[in-house]
């Protein structure tokens, strides 16, 4: 049996989960015990290897790796989670870090910063930037963010939100989901209270220009 920390790595490109096997094992001389490109693959794969850490991206296929980060708290709670993401740290980081992960890295970070945040995760400490831990203090200490009108919607509803941008219906967010139509048209009017946006149409047009803002 081996002594050292096993890890997997969880994200839909092949050639990034590669990538950053081969950088964490020749830097840190850890043991992969397995890739998956899905949540369900995931869960079974998590379920099989029991790793100590998950390296886990939160965007899967279109679905909501959130929700993965917080099955494997609840269900696998000594496995770490470390989130890497392409998504902002001021959207998703702090959301992230309250599903249960032990630490957010961005992308587009030098390798050196994953390879620290991966050793700082295994210690049982939290990884986050700066910037990130500063917002998380001060959102303890002085109450939610009021700056981005976004970061008012729950994960559910930035979930629907993100998928209105990428223009789909109500039916097949529903699909997708699992949920009932009605229940995504109840999120979708939550969203426009949240937001101040009035119509349909103006909650369409705003959700693909942010979208279209998030991925420059």
């Amino acid at each position: 049996m081996s002594l050292r920390k096993s890890f997997v790595v969880i994200d839909d490109h092949p050639l990034y989960r590669h990538g950053v096997v081969d950088l964490v094992v020749q830097e840190l001389h850890l043991e992969p015990v397995g890739e998956a490109g899905s949540i369900p693959e995931a869960l079974e794969l998590i379920q099989k290897a029991k790793p100590d850490l998950a390296i886990v991206d939160i965007s899967l296929q279109e679905k909501n790796g959130l929700e993965l980060v917080k099955t494997i708290r609840t269900e696998y709670p000594s496995v770490q989670v470390l989130v890497v993401s392409m998504h902002e740290e001021n959207l998703y980081g702090e959301r992230s870090i309250a599903a249960g992960a032990s630490g957010y890295v961005m992308k587009h970070e030098a390798p050196s910063v994953l390879l620290n945040a991966v050793r700082t995760v295994l210690e049982g400490k939290i990884a986050v930037s700066d910037n990130l831990r500063e917002r998380m203090l001060s959102g303890i200490i002085g109450g939610r963010h009021r700056g981005d009108p976004i970061t008012r919607l729950s994960d559910r509803e930035l979930e629907v939100f993100r998928f209105i941008g990428r223009g789909y219906g109500a039916a097949e967010i529903a699909e997708m989901l699992h949920l009932s139509v009605k229940t995504i048209n109840a999120y979708r009017d939550h969203i426009k209270e949240k937001l101040n946006i009035p119509s349909a149409a103006d909650l369409r047009r705003y959700a693909v220009e942010w979208i279209s803002d998030q991925e420059k």
